[in-house]
């Protein structure tokens, strides 16, 4: 369970880092920019302890995954970025995917 919440952790982090990226205006803002850094490094340094016992195919679809729909989420609140419905659509499909891995696969966490 505790792998679990990790993945979350980096997922969180990798968002937030992504978010910052925008943010930071190429490297050239100092604040963002210190947060890209740190953000992704908790994220790759989490998501390295969550594969010692999830697989690294699942542990990287639910990070794909739920980061792509969680950047999407984030750029359209905080940037007004819009979506358009094939985009929502494969998003939901995206979710779709993870809920299915998480539900009926066998290759999971012991």
């Amino acid at each position: 369970m505790i792998y679990w919440v990790l993945l979350a952790v980096a997922i969180a982090a990798e968002v937030v880092a992504t978010s910052a990226l925008k943010a930071s205006q190429e490297f050239s803002r100092f604040w963002p920019s210190v947060i890209v850094v740190v953000g992704y490094g908790i994220a790759f340094y989490c998501l390295a302890l969550t594969l010692r016992v999830i697989p690294v195919g699942v542990a990287y679809a639910v990070w794909a995954g739920l980061g792509i729909v969680l950047i999407a989420l984030v750029s359209w609140l905080v940037y007004g970025q819009r979506l358009d419905l094939p985009a929502i659509i494969g998003m939901a499909l995206i979710i779709g995917g993870v809920v299915v891995i998480q539900l009926f696969s066998r290759t999971s966490a012991h």
